[in-house]
């Protein structure tokens, strides 16, 4: 069965950001497709440090005998798709989600890049009181455009609003928001699934990386 792979970038546990991810969940189920959650919490995340030993080979650091990084790279191989979450703490994503994504990113980057994450569809979506939802998605979707990842669409912007779950359940726009982010994301899956079947590859004769630098 085909399954999305879910990240809940907020210390809490089961708040707004889990809510608005649950909502997409249930319409991917609906539709045939699981899901997963994965719990960030409320444990600090160190962030990366461009050591360059990951090598391709997921990250060298553990947070406290808890390999996050690592335990998510791991699922994220048998995942068919992503969505990440966060809620928006000044106008931005949490730190833990973007210290947490510039690790699983940058350690999976190689020879190969972005192996686990290429060709797969993702979307983010974010909860706020009130404002800074649309800087945070684009934040969020930076890292779907430099894995090749195509960035599953909603019929609006993909925010929800509320202090706490039972605001974010009234928030009826938002909510319809996420299903529709769950009907297209089941659609995209699928697609991409059909695609492989009829003989049709991602994109061969990828180019090795060029780097740049504007200051010599």
């Amino acid at each position: 069965m085909m399954k999305v792979l879910m990240v809940n970038g907020s210390p809490h546990i089961k708040g707004c950001t889990y809510t608005a991810l649950e909502e997409v969940g249930k319409t991917l189920k609906e539709n045939g497709v699981d899901y997963e959650i994965f719990q960030l919490g409320p444990r600090p995340i160190r962030d990366c440090i461009g050591c360059n030993k990951c090598n391709g080979n997921g990250c060298i650091f553990k947070d406290d005998n808890d390999d996050v990084v690592n335990r998510f790279l791991a699922k994220a191989k048998e995942a068919d798709g992503f969505i990440f979450g966060s809620p928006v703490y000044f106008a931005h994503p949490s730190g833990q989600i973007l210290s947490f994504l510039d690790r699983v990113f940058y350690s999976t980057s190689g020879g190969e890049i972005y192996p686990i994450f290429t060709g797969k569809p993702g979307a983010a979506i974010v909860s706020a009181r009130r404002g800074g939802t649309a800087a945070s998605v684009d934040v969020l979707n930076k890292y779907f455009g430099i894995a090749s990842m195509p960035i599953v669409p909603s019929t609006y912007w993909n925010m929800v609003y509320g202090m706490m779950p039972d605001e974010v359940r009234k928030d009826l726009e938002g909510m319809q928001t996420m299903r529709n982010i769950g009907r297209n994301m089941a659609w995209m899956i699928k697609c991409i699934e059909a695609g492989k079947a009829a003989g049709i590859t991602p994109p061969a004769g990828r180019e090795e990386r060029a780097r740049t630098n504007f200051i010599r």
